[in-house]
């Protein structure tokens, strides 16, 4: 027996695969892949992002009955000569520019002296550093003076005195001895080879440039094509979640990069508008370039920025207009970075700010400066793939900006934590769009639901589940004289003779089924009910015998599954042996399946009705002889008039 269960598990475990088995290798993998296979990948990825741009603009043409290659060519064309043209346009005036700022040396030797910084210490020397920047950069450079020649001298050696002196050599005899000079001569270059070299630093980027046009053309001239091999890969069983899923990513990176350029234009109209105002020079060019340049995330922006400044810092003798170039690009920057950008941005990426920035550096160092233009799109792909592929859901709950808890986990999170203040802030936050009954139903018994199975299973000890339970206790009775002002739709067409019905509630065993009938009776009360809480241990014969003089009295029994039941079914054949009579309400709270079929489960009891929320039974005792059946089809039929 042992061994078939090993056979069938290691074969189920095969059949899922080692790479199911292994995330973090499959992770490692595929790491490995894009960083070595990087230069495959960037343009292809900067091609697809491209083709979310321009796929637009081409079915926009395609509508006008042009055809697909011409719409393609045209739309290819007219971006690429309109980024070429303001590229050289931009380029030749920064070139002007960076010429003219020798001009401005005396400015920023004032500027630098009127410091008085102190000559020691970081500062100082970071002072001095700029110092001989400005130095190398601006003044005209000498050539050193040539090294002296150092004259070689005879060496003197002890002669005998037998020896007879010779004469000493003359120049001629010495010349030999002197050090030769050596001279480098360079062999000639071939022209191929120098122009081989000058254009060595652009074949890489040509190179690349020339990919992304090839892979952005056929893109856009192939789309429906590569839509179906996908469609393909991922099967006819998920044809439906595949479809889903590639209408949402192009749907999100188009609105991010349409809200992206749409932003930065903006940004760098308002700052080129500002800088004319505060007559900077060039100003059209600076709102310009940093308009361009913010599309790549934060460098950009440093970037983009710091050049204005310091042009201002370069060009005006004072120091007020400098100190306002600086201080309207910080308040522009505050302003966009954080109130238009995570607005338009956030409802259109789905992406948190900290995933944001998180994976704009993994991207950085996988792919470089291709990396962080391009982090925004991919990071939105790995999205929507753990948004449809459950295999991967782990990357939509990291990276997506959807993480909050839904309140009745926060609620039992909070109490968890023996927070009980942020716990009720929770309950009163609820409360703030929600009626009372929802907040029960919604909040608390889904949160006492989870206690029960955490403590049953040993995982919640006893001080944590004394206070939880105490502290929803608290809350209860907080709301004790709670009215909401929403319009409680269980309360219309109540006759309010029928009030006076009395409702007895009787909890099934712990202290979770008491809370949960102590809510029972407290909503009861509040449309005019006479209750009563009593505990199962207190079903004496002589309770009995009154509850069997008052036929009108309802006794509702309440359970908070999974391990009440059995309480409950025992109580309700107890109830029902010893008065016939009165009508039977089980509150199986939160319990899964119809309420008719939960109502079979307890067989000779013969309850009247099972609720499964608190609204139900509410339901339930709005009048003393008003069929369970006909108000539950009542409140189906204002659901669904709700929800239209």
């Amino acid at each position: 027996m042992n061994g078939t269960d090993r056979g069938s598990a290691g074969v189920s475990r095969n059949k899922r695969g080692w790479l199911s088995n292994e995330p973090l290798l499959v992770l490692g993998l595929v790491l490995l892949t894009l960083y070595f296979a990087r230069d495959l990948f960037i343009p292809l990825a900067m091609a697809l992002t491209l083709n979310f741009l321009l796929a637009p603009a081409v079915i926009h043409l395609e509508r006008f009955r042009l055809r697909r290659l011409p719409a393609v060519i045209l739309v290819v064309l007219l971006a690429s000569s309109f980024i070429a043209v303001v590229g050289w346009v931009v380029v030749l005036q920064v070139l002007g520019i960076a010429s003219d700022l020798p001009s401005y040396r005396e400015n920023i030797d004032n500027k630098l002296a009127a410091i008085h910084a102190p000559t020691t210490g970081p500062v100082g020397s970071a002072l001095y550093g700029i110092k001989v920047l400005n130095q190398d950069l601006f003044e005209p450079k000498t050539p050193p003076p040539p090294p002296p020649i150092e004259l070689q001298k005879p060496s003197t050696v002890q002669r005998s005195t037998r020896e007879p002196v010779r004469p000493a050599p003359t120049a001629e005899a010495n010349q030999p001895n002197s050090p030769a000079q050596v001279m480098v001569v360079q062999q000639p270059v071939s022209d191929f080879a120098y122009v081989q070299q000058i254009l060595k630093p652009f074949i890489k980027p040509l190179g690349v440039l020339g990919m992304v046009v090839i892979f952005t053309i056929y893109m856009l001239f192939k789309r429906e094509d590569l839509r179906n091999r996908l469609l393909l890969l991922a099967g006819m069983g998920r044809l439906n979640v595949m479809t889903q899923a590639l209408d949402d990513a192009a749907q999100r990176i188009s609105s991010y990069l349409l809200m992206n350029v749409l932003v930065n234009a903006s940004y760098g109209l308002i700052f080129g508008i500002g800088l004319f105002l505060l007559h900077v020079p060039n100003a059209t060019l600076w709102g310009v370039l940093l308009g361009i340049l913010r599309m790549v995330p934060y460098v950009g922006m440093i970037i983009g920025g710091g050049l204005p400044i310091c042009f201002a810092f370069a060009i005006f003798p004072d120091w007020w207009r400098p100190i306002f170039v600086l201080v309207f690009f910080i308040v522009l920057e505050i302003a966009v970075s954080n109130f238009v950008e995570p607005w338009l941005y956030g409802s259109h990426t789905g992406i948190s700010a900290l995933a944001l920035v998180t994976t704009a550096m993994v991207w950085t160092l996988l792919w470089g400066l291709p990396g962080l233009i391009l982090s925004t799109p991919l990071t939105v792909c790995l999205i929507v793939m753990g948004r449809y592929m459950p295999q991967m859901s782990f990357l939509h709950i990291l990276l997506g900006d959807e993480a909050e808890l839904a309140p009745e986990a926060h609620f039992y999170e909070r109490l968890l934590a023996m927070d009980q203040t942020e716990a009720h802030n929770i309950a009163d936050k609820f409360l703030e769009g929600h009626r009372l009954v929802d907040l029960y139903d919604g909040v608390v018994l889904p949160a006492l639901s989870l206690a029960e199975q955490d403590r049953h299973k040993g995982y919640l000890d006893d001080t944590r589940s004394t206070f939880l339970f105490q502290s929803a206790t608290e809350l209860i009775a907080e709301l004790t004289d709670y009215h909401s002002q929403l319009p409680d739709s269980s309360s219309e067409g109540e006759d309010p003779r029928d009030r006076q019905c009395p409702v007895v509630c009787i909890p099934a065993n712990d202290q979770a089924d008491e809370i949960a009938a102590v809510m029972l009776a407290q909503l009861l009360e509040h449309r005019g009910h006479k209750t009563m809480l009593l505990p199962a241990v207190a079903l004496t014969p002589e309770i009995f015998t009154r509850l069997r003089e008052e036929p009108s009295t309802t006794i509702c029994v309440s359970a908070l599954p999974p391990f009440a039941f059995v309480h409950a079914r025992n109580i309700c054949l107890r109830v029902r042996e010893a008065l016939p009579q009165n009508r039977i309400l089980i509150g199986l709270w939160g319990a899964n399946g119809d309420p008719y079929v939960l109502r079979e489960r307890f067989g000779t009891g013969r309850p009247e009705a099972v609720a499964t929320t608190l609204s139900q039974a509410l339901l339930f005792g709005r009048r003393c002889d008003f069929p369970f059946a006909r108000a539950l089809q009542i409140e189906t039929k204002e659901a669904a008039l709700s929800r239209e």
